[in-house]
């Protein structure tokens, strides 16, 4: 169950601009702000062996910016055995931490649902030659 003052922002390319927020301390503008910021520092992320960022590969699943203004960030990998599986919640972790009004951060990685291509925007398709 949600937890009524927790915002949730759905963070898949495919619901990207489809928020669900609920009630928040966090002003509106100040947490459009924080939100376009986090997607941006996802944005900086790469999978080392797709040209393609994770947020655009749709590796993440879900935002949840919390009313303290901590995040948490369920996301997945291209395949369970993924080279990076150890190091990518820690660069995720960088990556987000450094978002200014951002208090910290926790990355769940998750197989379920897995990870297939169809996640991916068409941006993550034409850098990758599916397109």
């Amino acid at each position: 169950m949600e937890d009524v003052s927790t915002t949730t922002t759905e963070a898949t390319p495919e619901t990207a601009g489809n928020s669900v927020v609920s009630a928040s301390a966090i002003p509106a503008d100040e947490l459009a702000r924080l939100t376009d910021d986090i997607v941006s520092a996802l944005k900086t992320v790469y999978d080392p062996e797709i040209p393609a960022d994770i947020y655009e590969l749709g590796l993440v699943y879900k935002i949840d910016v919390e009313d303290d203004r901590s995040v948490k960030i369920d996301m997945t990998l291209t395949a369970p055995g993924c080279p990076v599986a150890g190091e990518m919640p820690g660069w995720v972790e960088n990556a987000v931490g450094a978002v200014e009004g951002v208090s910290g951060v926790e990355v769940n990685m998750t197989f379920d649902p897995p990870w297939t291509p169809d996640r991916m925007s068409e941006e993550a398709q034409v850098a990758v030659g599916w397109y």
